[in-house]
């Protein structure tokens, strides 16, 4: 059996993996949006709702904003 520590670590190694996934799809989304794909398909390919796609759209819009 795999002691406390290792299992942690292997958790906040997990949880990085998942924050840099995070932010690919979110960059794909991105560009899906930016390509003009529909809104529907990205919702259809991604799982996520509308609603999600369009927050995650202005979240890179807001960032574009600042970093000008």
């Amino acid at each position: 059996m795999a002691s406390s520590a290792a299992s942690a670590q292997r958790f906040r190694d997990s949880e990085q993996r998942t924050e840099i996934l995070r932010q690919e799809l979110a960059a794909a989304i991105r560009q899906a949006t930016a390509d003009q794909v529909p809104q529907k398909d990205i919702s259809e390919a991604t799982g996520y709702t509308r609603q999600q796609v369009r927050r995650i759209v202005l979240a890179g819009e807001a960032e574009t904003d600042a970093e000008s």
